[in-house]
């Protein structure tokens, strides 16, 4: 059978990358940067001894050979990414799946009722692999924002959508800290969670923990509602427990002020390996002049994704909810 343009990109990528792995002695990840950088720029070579310069030029040329589409690179390159991570102990070497992608991508276009261009920006942007899929699908012209504190991540980041040809601007710092951006249409993101170390950072933020360290994953979502406009949309994924932790009396309060909830998707049990880190999207309105609490939030359980016959009876109810739903992106 032959085999599809992602599988060759990923075949090329990945033998470059073992290459430099073998001769550099460096980790599969780190000799992924070299190789992306090699791909994009044949000047980035000059690093290479001359033996390892010979057995890269022919998968090199492969790639460079052919013109793929924004997917065909996002696809190979999160292949890569998630070889490189396998067994990484670093919870935040964690890539959000394509299913939760590309939902949330479907969402982010039913909350847009305008042509003009569109503001998006992912605090927590990891490799870049949700926003490049939220931006491969976005029916309007964009301008997006990622911000990043792993040096690992946001390089790859930067490689990510350099290789897609996607414009994005890419902030390598603590997202808890204030950014120089405009507000925003739109957040998309994947939280992270878990306490947050930074206690004299946490001060500034209404949703810190009276004692001890705060939940990031609550700081995350203030400082997302700081940086959208007024009617502008969160979405993001949560874990489950969100609204029950200690703290969540505090998140209510939060809510209440500042932002309608549109609604709660609650991901498939069957995606998860325990109910403790099962997972939601929850879509949040900032509040502003005309915005309005919906009638009913829009919630769901979604079912297993391979049971194609059920995913499309919930996206059909999704589709009649939001044929009432009057609040969009005009």
């Amino acid at each position: 059978m032959e085999q599809s343009n992602v599988e060759k990109l990923f075949k090329s990528i990945d033998e470059v990358t073992e290459i430099i792995q073998n001769a550099k002695n460096e980790t599969y990840l780190e000799s992924l940067i070299i190789a992306l950088n090699i791909i994009l720029d044949d000047g980035a070579q000059d690093e290479l001894d001359d033996v390892t310069k010979h057995k890269v030029s022919k998968p090199v040329q492969t790639v460079n050979e052919e013109e793929f589409d924004a997917e065909t690179y996002r696809k190979a390159l999160s292949l890569s990414i998630l070889k490189g991570m396998k067994g990484a102990s670093q919870q935040q070497h964690l890539m959000t799946p394509d299913t939760v992608g590309f939902l949330i991508s479907y969402l982010t276009n039913k909350l847009i009722d305008k042509k003009g261009q569109i503001s998006l920006f992912d605090p927590a942007g990891g490799t870049a692999n949700l926003l490049t899929i939220v931006l491969n699908q976005l029916e309007n012209p964009f301008k997006a924002y990622a911000s990043e504190v792993d040096p690992a991540l946001i390089e790859l980041a930067v490689l990510n959508a350099n290789l897609q040809k996607k414009e994005i601007s890419f902030y390598h710092q603590d997202s808890l800290r204030p950014f120089l951006i405009e507000p925003v249409d739109m957040v998309v993101t994947d939280l992270p969670v878990g306490y947050y170390p930074d206690d004299v950072t946490a001060e500034e933020y209404q949703l810190k923990a009276d004692k001890g360290n705060s939940y990031a994953h609550h700081l995350f979502i203030e400082q997302s509602l700081k940086y959208l406009k007024e009617g502008g949309f969160f979405i993001g994924v949560i874990p489950e427990f969100l609204f029950d932790s200690d703290q969540s009396d505090k998140l209510h309060a939060f809510f209440q002020e500042t932002a309608h909830i549109v609604g709660v998707i609650r991901l498939p049990e069957t995606s998860f390996k325990s109910k403790n880190q099962a997972k939601s999207v929850l879509i949040l309105q900032k509040k502003g002049y005309g915005t309005k609490e919906p009638k009913q939030p829009l919630l769901v359980q979604l079912p297993s994704f391979k049971n194609a016959q059920a995913m499309a009876d919930i996206i059909k109810q999704i589709n009649e909810w939001f044929t009432s739903y009057p609040n969009r992106i005009k």
